[in-house]
Parts: C-alpha cells; sequence; structure tokens
C-alpha cells in the first residue's frame, strides 16, 4: 500500500497546469515558429536582394544577423529565467519574436532587415531552451519521455521544413509571408500561454557578466567565421585569421575565469554530471547530422536531379515522417531496452543510410530518395529522446534552465560547424572532379559527336562543360556523403561513455524515489 502512495507522489509534475495538454500545444506553436525562422529565409534570399536593393554579398547578414545573436543570447537564458521568472521571460519572448517578425516582413531596407532579424534572434534564443524546460517542467515523470519526444519531432523536422515553407510561400504569396506566417500561429499561442502558463521560482542570482562577455565574444567570432569562411576563402583571408584569434582568445579566457570565479555563468555542478557533457557533445553530431544534411540536400535534388523547388521540398518530407514513426516508437523501447543501445542503433542507421546514398546515380528515379530520406529519419527519431532523457533528464530542476541553454547552444554550434565543413568539402571536391574530368577533354576529343551530332563543335563546348560541372557536383555529394557515413558509424561508440540508468529511469511509468 506505501509503495502504491509513494508511486502516485513521485507522478507529479513540477509545476503543476490547468489545462496541461492546451499548454503543451501552445508552446509547441511558439517553439516550432522559432525553429522555422532558422532555416526558412535561406530559399527567399534572391528576392528579398531585389526587394531591397542589396547585393549578394551584403543580403548573407540576413542570415548572418539571426545567427549571431541568436548563439550570442543563449548563454544567459538560464540566469534570465531565474532572475524574472520563467513565464514572463517566456512570454515577453514570444512578444518580442513576434513583433520582430511583423518589422522583418514590412522592412524596406537591408539594414532595418538586418537589425530586425538580430531582434529575432535573441528572442529565438530564449525561446528554444525554455521551450525545453517548460516541457519537462509541466509533466509529471510518467509523461516526460513522452513529452520530450514531442519536442525531439520538434527539432527534428523543422529544420526539414523550413526551406519547402519558404518555397511555397514565396512562390504562392510574396517572401514577406515567411515572416508574417508567425502572426496567425504564434498570437493565438500567446493567449492561451498568458492564461495557462505557470511559472518557476525567481532567484535572485548574480550575472558573470566578464564570464558572458567573453563566452559571447568568442561565440560571435566562431559564427562569423563559419559564415564567412568559405566566401573569405577561408584561411587565405586575413579576417578568417582575425575571427579565429579572437575566438580562441576569448574562449580561452572564459574557461579560466570560470574556473577562478566563485560565481561563473553555468553553475559547477554541470561540469561534474558526465551524462550532461557527453549529451552536450552528442547534441553537437547531432545537428551536424540533421541540419548539415538538410542544408545541402535541397541544392542537390534542384543542381544535380533537376527538380523543381517544390519537389525539392517535397522529398524531404520522407525525413520528417520517418522521425515521427520512430519517436513513438522509441517512447515504447526505452521501457525495456537500454537507452544507449537504442542511441547507438540510431547512429548506425543514420550512417546506413547515409551509406545508401552513396550508391545514388544521376538517372535514377525519386524512389531511392525515399527510402533512404525515411531510414535517416528512422535513426535520427531514435537518438534524441533517450540522449535527451539521459542527458538532461539526469539534471536537478534547479540546473534545468542552465543546461538546456547549453544544450541547445551545442546543438546550434554543432549545426553551424557541419554545414560550414560539408559545404566547404563539397566546393572543393567538385573543382577537384571538375578538373579531373575536364582533363579528359583533349583536342581529339569529337565535340559534335558528344552532343550527337545536333551542334557544332564551338557550340558544343559549354553545354559540354555544363555536363562535366554536373557531374563533378554528383561525385562531390557521394563524397561527402561518405564522409558523413563513416563519421556516424565512429560516432555509434559515443553513448556507451553515458552512465547507465538506474532500473526504472526514465522508462516513462511512475516508480518509488530510488532508495525506498
Amino acid at each position: 500500500m506505501s509503495a502504491s502512495v509513494a508511486d502516485i507522489a513521485a507522478d507529479l509534475p513540477l509545476l503543476p497546469s490547468k489545462n496541461r495538454p492546451l499548454l503543451l500545444a501552445a508552446v509547441m506553436m511558439v517553439s516550432m515558429c522559432q525553429f522555422f525562422d532558422a532555416t526558412i529565409a535561406n530559399v527567399a534570399l534572391p528576392h528579398m536582394r531585389a526587394a531591397l536593393g542589396a547585393s549578394p554579398e551584403s543580403i548573407s547578414w540576413v542570415l548572418t544577423s539571426f545567427i549571431i545573436t541568436t548563439a550570442i543570447a543563449t548563454p544567459i537564458t538560464g540566469w534570465l529565467s531565474d532572475r524574472i521568472g520563467s513565464r514572463e521571460l517566456f512570454i515577453g519572448s514570444t512578444v518580442l519574436f513576434l513583433a520582430s517578425s511583423a518589422a522583418c516582413g514590412a522592412a524596406t531596407s537591408l539594414s532595418a532587415m538586418v537589425l530586425f532579424r538580430a531582434i529575432q534572434g535573441v528572442a529565438a534564443a530564449f525561446i528554444g531552451p525554455l521551450t525545453q524546460i517548460i516541457m519537462f517542467d509541466i509533466s509529471p515523470p510518467s509523461k516526460q519521455a513522452a513529452t520530450m519526444s514531442g519536442f525531439g519531432m520538434l527539432v527534428m523536422v523543422a529544420p526539414i521544413s523550413g526551406p519547402f515553407i519558404g518555397a511555397f510561400l514565396t512562390d504562392t504569396l510574396n517572401w514577406r509571408w515567411i515572416y508574417y506566417v508567425n502572426l496567425p500561429i504564434g498570437i493565438p499561442a500567446l493567449v492561451l500561454l498568458w492564461w495557462l502558463l505557470p511559472s518557476r521560482p525567481i532567484e535572485r542570482r548574480r550575472l558573470d557578466r566578464f564570464g558572458f562577455a567573453t563566452l559571447a565574444l568568442a561565440l560571435a567570432a566562431l559564427q562569423l567565421l563559419l559564415d564567412r569562411g568559405q566566401h573569405n576563402d577561408w584561411w587565405e583571408s586575413g579576417e578568417t585569421w582575425i575571427e579565429a584569434l579572437v575566438m580562441a582568445c576569448a574562449a580561452w579566457m572564459f574557461f579560466v575565469h570560470t574556473r577562478t570565479t566563485s560565481r561563473p555563468l553555468f553553475s559547477p555542478r554541470l561540469v561534474s554530471a558526465p551524462n550532461f557533457l557527453v549529451g552536450c557533445g552528442s547534441m553537437a553530431v547531432l545537428g551536424i547530422s540533421n541540419v548539415a544534411l538538410s542544408a545541402i540536400l535541397p541544392t542537390m535534388y534542384q543542381t544535380v536531379f533537376n527538380f523543381p523547388v517544390v519537389y525539392s521540398g517535397l522529398l524531404m518530407a520522407p525525413r520528417g515522417f520517418g522521425v515521427i514513426a520512430m519517436t513513438i516508437v522509441t517512447n515504447r523501447l526505452m521501457r525495456t531496452i537500454d537507452h544507449r543501445f537504442l542511441i547507438s542503433i540510431g547512429y548506425l542507421t543514420v550512417s546506413g543510410s547515409v551509406w545508401i546514398m552513396t550508391t545514388w546515380a544521376m538517372d535514377m528515379d525519386w524512389h531511392r530518395i525515399v527510402l533512404a530520406s525515411f531510414v535517416q529519419g528512422m535513426g535520427l527519431g531514435l537518438v534524441f529522446t533517450p540522449m535527451n532523457m539521459l542527458a538532461f533528464g539526469s539534471l536537478p530542476p534547479d540546473l534545468r534552465p542552465d543546461g538546456a541553454s547549453v544544450l541547445g547552444l551545442f546543438r546550434s554550434i554543432g549545426g553551424s560547424i557541419g554545414i560550414s565543413v560539408i559545404v566547404t568539402q563539397l566546393a572543393n571536391n567538385q573543382q577537384v572532379s571538375h578538373a579531373e574530368l575536364a582533363a579528359h577533354v583533349t583536342p581529339m576529343t569529337d565535340l559534335a559527336g558528344a552532343t550527337g551530332g545536333m551542334l557544332p563543335a564551338e557550340a558544343a563546348l559549354p553545354m559540354l562543360d555544363g555536363m562535366i560541372a554536373k557531374q563533378a557536383a554528383m561525385i562531390a555529394y557521394l563524397d561527402d556523403f561518405k564522409a558523413i557515413a563513416v563519421g556516424m558509424m565512429v560516432v555509434a561508440l559515443l553513448p556507451f561513455l553515458l552512465k547507465k540508468p538506474r532500473r526504472g529511469e526514465f522508462d516513462g511509468v511512475p516508480h518509488p524515489a530510488h532508495g525506498d
């Protein structure tokens, strides 16, 4: 009888709410807008450049400003949540995000657009970690695994869907609707948040200003280096060296200061949590495998396979369906299978699906793309929830704000590094492959015969160069896929550095407190 009472007592949320399902829906609606805006603007840049009168180089600041301010603001999410309350911070961030979205849609100059995107990035920096905190806090232990699964679907599917939604809105309405679309989703959610959202207790802890300043400087320099490196030809540019030097110096100062100060920016107890540290590394890898692939695949579908923009977006959908299907299954598997095995199997599944992509050919149909994408989504769905439960769920409630902000920061940095490395390798491999293929074109080559005699030799040369360029691009993509597949196979060993969960821990059912 006492065991049953203990079970019931243990299955209570940290923050009770009047209507948990409705509140979860509102929180996820806001978070969905935030995750979409990280990638939704990519496809609309050419239209924005024409409307704002910007150059091809300067228009990239629409993306860069959002990325940098998000990275800078994310580390203080925990401090602000404790300082003013999680309710006030989340609602305030939502209002700021919606207002800046409307301002971005109405912008008439590049400077105004960059400013409003920077403000939007600050609001998005707080919304992401707070979503995870709120969803965990308002859910009883028996519901936390399922709740994190819903959050995982959002994190995995939103970057995949963003480019497609952006392309659809741009083609059917106007590029400004990639920002206006947040309003009909976010305003009803804001009303529900005002009515239902509870708040964590306020703790007037002091901000480590020097630690925040050095970390913000390091993150800003890193994001600038990654975002502009390819354009600046990497280490051939003095700007890249300056950004790398600033990043290294600021990061060193932050780590030394954190080890010596009595009140660092993040609680020292985070460092003493091995599952959390390994989880941070795994989140960075997850960012690489999910966000980076989402960035290059639509371009491949359009340039190599000649699919229209909308079709390219639809071909990304099977990954999302795979994530959703396997996340639902994972909730049940977590009750009987060691979380670490699930994570490892997930990474191996991602590796296998990417290896399938190395067999793609230019003359194949869309069925093989759908198969590989769906299997890849299944692998990603196996990873996120058990990893999040082992890393974030093992933290005591008072460390969740700092823990969520750090996990979100690592996921964001991993995605930025992944995009930068993969795109750079893609460009380099394409140049090498083009040179190797072009070397086979000699003065003895029958150029007219290469086009079936339809064009004279002089006109056939540009067409032949285009064919070589497309073949070189295909080879470069396949080389990238091989590198990613091998990397994911190696990462599959990472979960076994995690501490094995105790019996009954994170199993998705209520249980007595350990030691009872």
